[in-house]
């Protein structure tokens, strides 16, 4: 069985977008690049909103990768390796491999698919993944807390759900970005 895990990028006040949607500040470096190649390397499937894989998909294109470090390549391989669902009503096709829609989010097809599978599961985009938190489908949590303070937007976590987490790992980077990882706790 594997788990489902909400990963992300957030400021330190809880954003992931600032409120003009950019999210330049949170540019990994090569240490922080790395910690994601070791992360998404137990990911067997990721679960995107539709923004989240619009902004995921350029890991399908070698083009602009020419150039760049080799921890920044090798994610594009680990990103290509995972399979990939997308739920959207509005996205007509999918332009990476390993991809499929799904209009609407189902929390039972969600724990199926967690029963059934061999490895660990992601899920990207801040709407879909308070859906997930809503029905109680995330068991972990990871989050890297970046140096920043950018004053509102999108906020990382879900609004009006209270959840007891449990510690499970930490560590700071050299840059600055504070790893944290919390296992979701379920009510006895």
């Amino acid at each position: 069985m594997g788990k489902l895990i909400y990963a992300a990028n957030a400021s330190l006040d809880g954003y992931l977008e600032d409120e003009t949607g950019s999210f330049d500040w949170s540019v990994p470096d090569n240490e922080v690049h790395a910690f994601w190649n070791e992360h998404e390397r137990r990911i067997g499937t990721s679960l995107y909103g539709r923004r989240m894989y619009e902004t995921m998909r350029v890991w399908e294109n070698d083009d602009w990768l020419t150039t760049e470090p080799g921890v920044v390549r090798e994610y594009a391989g680990i990103w290509r390796d995972a399979d990939k669902v997308v739920y959207s009503t509005t996205l007509e096709e999918v332009s990476t491999a390993r991809t499929r829609i799904e209009r609407k989010f189902e929390p039972e097809a969600v724990r199926r698919l967690k029963e059934t599978s061999r490895s660990d599961l992601s899920i990207g985009g801040a709407a879909i993944a308070a859906e997930a938190f809503r029905h109680g489908l995330v068991d972990e949590c990871v989050l890297l807390l970046c140096p920043v303070l950018v004053g509102g937007g999108k906020p990382a976590l879900p609004r009006g759900i209270r959840l007891d987490l449990e510690l499970l790992d930490h560590r700071r980077l050299r840059n600055g970005v504070i790893y944290v990882r919390h296992a979701v706790r379920r009510p006895a």
